[in-house]
């Protein structure tokens, strides 16, 4: 299974179903600049795909980081949280956000490959 990227800017590699993992696009971290803080959500919480789950702020902004599928938490990223910076440096590797056990493998249909995501987010 490869990433799947949101039009809301999040990258989910669901290789394993019982622990998808979430972060922030290359796009949205160039957006918001050095990333100073984030919200995670706790370990248990249940979103559905498309709600609001953390925060991430920089020095410019701060934006909602969103499900891309529904789920619950099953883990945090601890790293991140004491060092933000790690969503700029590594936004794909160790600046994940959180893990998930999915609800629905389906809704990961309704997601963008890597080349239609970077088609959407150079015209957005």
């Amino acid at each position: 299974m490869s990433i799947q990227y949101s039009k809301e800017h999040e990258w989910i590699n669901a290789a394993d179903t019982n622990a998808a993992v979430v972060g922030i696009t290359l796009h949205a971290q160039d957006a918001l600049g050095d990333v100073v803080f984030v919200d995670l959500p706790a370990v248990g919480a249940t979103f559905k795909q498309g709600e609001v789950a953390g925060v991430v702020e920089s020095v410019k902004a701060a934006a909602d980081v969103y499900m891309p599928v529904t789920g619950e938490i099953v883990e945090v990223n601890e790293a991140l949280r004491a060092d933000p910076a790690l969503a700029n440096s590594d936004p794909l590797g160790a600046g994940w956000f959180f893990k998930v056990r999915m609800s629905d493998a389906g809704e990961l249909a309704g997601l963008m490959d890597e080349t239609a995501y970077n088609d959407f987010a150079s015209n957005s």
